[in-house]
């Protein structure tokens, strides 16, 4: 399972995304204006109905995609380095590096995926580290296509749990980023029977958002959920450009995960064996 990382009136959004705003008026954070004005409504026409759903089988030809990750919601280029913050209800405060390194990885679908690197750490401590595997397809959707990963304590690793590859032992691939992301289009993000099974919806695609990074509109909202945890949901917005600003697990837990900034890797960042990403 993949771990997880302000609005306009109700009336241009959609009426699930009114929990956000309740959620944020009291976590939103000040920044620096980043404001953008850019018009991104996407074709009317685009809903995303032939987009992956459950576990249903999706035709994947290796030859129709690519490493190179230019969704301008998600955009994985090599060398780009995001900072997270992210405050748990006990006040404990964590430090998420996502890095698109210059690596890529042939899959066991015959697809070549992107290397990002996504390591937690507490207090200077690495708790969890992570490759995860990204492709688009012609259309410009993202796909994700499995990780990596583990948690440690004291150094040690403690768990591989949730680690998974497209076509290894019936795992299936899922979006993590439309090409066109239309209210009302559902996904699944991952499929791994009985360990990865998280599918999300979009809520909108012309909200406002703040994080530590800056204030932008425009922003697309989505809401993420995890069948294997029911009671589990967070709400995510992504930035033209940029890439997800803040995530907001508003069921299940109340942590915030925020954008602090972005900026590029120095060279062979993120590259190392997991629990040492910076040889």
């Amino acid at each position: 399972m993949k771990r997880s990382i302000l609005r306009r009136p109700a009336t241009r959004g959609a009426l699930a995304a009114t929990t956000a705003m309740l959620a944020l008026s009291s976590f939103a954070a000040c920044g620096d204006d980043k404001s953008t004005t850019t018009d991104t409504t996407p074709d009317a026409g685009s809903r995303g109905s032939d987009l992956p759903q459950g576990s249903e089988p999706y035709d994947i030809d290796p030859k129709d995609f690519t490493a190179d990750i230019t969704n301008p919601y998600f955009p994985m280029t090599p060398g780009r380095r995001w900072i997270y913050r992210e405050v748990e209800p006990d006040g404990a405060v964590q430090e998420i590096v996502l890095i698109a390194t210059s690596d890529t990885k042939k899959l066991a679908n015959g697809v070549t995926a992107r290397v990002v690197r996504d390591t937690v750490t507490l207090d200077g401590s690495i708790i969890e580290d992570t490759f995860d595997w990204y492709a688009q397809d012609p259309d410009g959707n993202v796909w994700y296509m499995g990780e990596d990963t583990a948690e440690f304590e004291d150094g040690k690793v403690t768990s591989r749990e949730g680690a998974w590859e497209a076509g290894v032992d019936g795992a299936l691939p899922g979006i993590v980023m439309p090409s066109n992301p239309t209210d009302g289009m559902t996904y699944r993000q991952e499929y791994y029977k009985g360990h990865a099974e998280d599918r999300a919806e979009v809520l909108s695609n012309d909200e406002l958002v703040e994080s530590e990074y800056g204030q932008f509109d425009n922003a697309v909202l989505t809401k993420d959920l995890v069948p294997l945890e029911p009671d589990v949901e967070e709400l995510k917005f992504y930035v033209k450009d940029v890439g997800m600003v803040l995530a907001l697990k508003v069921s299940g837990g109340s942590g915030r995960e925020s954008l602090v900034s972005v900026d590029e890797a120095p060279d062979g960042a993120g590259t190392g064996p997991l629990g040492n990403p910076n040889p």
